[in-house]
């Protein structure tokens, strides 16, 4: 049989290595010819080294918002896909499910998926920037999710409900897939009596430094227990995304670290050793989100879970049962819930243990795997 080339098409390299690389590689395994391509980074190099066919994409900006340069962008995707014949075009994020379907549409590709994770600063954010956009992406993702040959992956019955009642697509063309999964073989719990968790209380938040995911509630969190006497240490291990106009400005980072809210570790590579170092993963979150990376990665570990009771979180969480969920936008209550599990090991440990089934069951990045690859025989043999 002839050799089918699959094309992954994503925001950046990061995001191809951090949360992609593992359905790549699979996919490749299962006699797929893959090509992944995005704008140039530092990760491009990796995904290289795995044996992957990774190239830049050097026009694009996902700040841009130019309309000559982006439609360079689409032209030049569209020559791209002409060149290369792939059976199917697989984008993740909402720009680049828009511009690689609607590319793929002008090249005649076969089959199209696109997968949303999280509706993001457009639909999340009540700025002026993003009203002004959230029509036009409306737009734009009606034409580019239409077409029998075409599925959506979403990864919460929320944004599921918000896609179909807003009339972007049918719901029998929608795949509930939750998230990019976790290496559960990786993200293990620690040791018995890990001296790590012994020590001073260790509370941390892993995420992009924007301040929809609660980063500000955090930090007055931090600052609530020390005027109580508390004496807990708040870590945050991340970077601000200058692609989102919702980011952290490093000097407000910095003036955290110096009043001693916080302990910015910046970028971490291995967060699986991060997460068995702490007692407690906090995600405070307001943002448009899919599926927390974060949230499932650190239920493999076992780890007492706060969360917000928004989309995507309350999918990884049901309080009480395998974490807490607290209000968005309220430090208060994101203290009482840290409180709760450090005056309580074991609440903490009963919650641990009930995140680390609940991943094993649902979010292991095998079941993810296989589920997308199902959508891709089912659209490949349908064309």
């Amino acid at each position: 049989m002839p050799t089918v080339k699959v094309i992954f098409f994503a925001n950046s390299d990061w995001y191809l290595y951090n949360f992609r690389r593992s359905l790549a590689l699979a996919a490749q395994s299962f006699g797929y010819e893959m090509l992944l391509i995005s704008p140039p980074g530092e990760y491009g190099a990796r995904l290289r080294s795995l044996g992957l066919d990774w190239r830049p994409l050097s026009q694009m900006d996902r700040r841009s918002l130019n309309l000559v340069s982006e439609l360079q962008v689409l032209l030049g995707l569209v020559a791209l896909f002409r060149r290369e014949h792939p059976a199917l075009v697989h984008g993740f994020t909402i720009k680049c499910a828009v511009y690689g379907s609607l590319a793929a549409q002008l090249a005649r590709v076969p089959a199209r998926v696109n997968a949303v994770a999280g509706l993001g600063y457009v639909f999340a954010s009540n700025d002026r920037k993003a009203r002004w956009l959230r029509p036009v992406v409306r737009v734009m993702l009606r034409l580019a999710l239409r077409g029998r040959r075409t599925r959506l992956i979403l990864q919460n019955p929320d944004d599921q409900e918000m896609f179909e009642q807003s009339g972007l697509i049918e719901l029998d063309r929608i795949d509930l897939i939750p998230g990019s999964g976790v290496d559960c073989t990786r993200f293990t719990p620690p040791p018995e009596g890990n001296p790590a968790r012994r020590s001073q209380p260790c509370v941390l938040l892993a995420a992009r430094l924007l301040w929809d995911k609660g980063v500000a509630e955090y930090v007055e969190a931090s600052r609530l227990l020390r005027s109580a006497g508390r004496t807990i240490r708040f870590l945050l291990a991340g970077m601000p995304d200058p692609g989102n106009p919702a980011a952290v400005p490093e000097s407000t980072l910095r003036q955290w670290v110096d009043e001693g809210a916080i302990e910015w570790l910046g970028h971490v590579d291995d967060t699986s050793e991060l997460f068995r170092s702490v007692d407690i993963l906090a995600l405070p979150t307001y943002y448009g989100e899919g599926l927390p990376k974060s949230l499932i990665e650190a239920a493999a570990c076992a780890l007492p879970l706060v969360t917000t009771d928004m989309p995507g979180c309350r999918e990884v969480v049901t309080n009480e049962v395998d974490g807490l969920l607290i209000p968005p936008r309220d430090a208060g209550a994101l203290a009482h819930a840290i409180t709760r599990l450090i005056d309580s090991p074991e609440l903490a440990a009963r919650l641990g243990a009930a995140a680390r089934a609940k991943a094993v069951a649902h979010f292991d990045e095998r079941i993810v795997i296989e589920r997308t690859l199902a959508v891709y025989r089912k659209l490949l043999q349908a064309s």
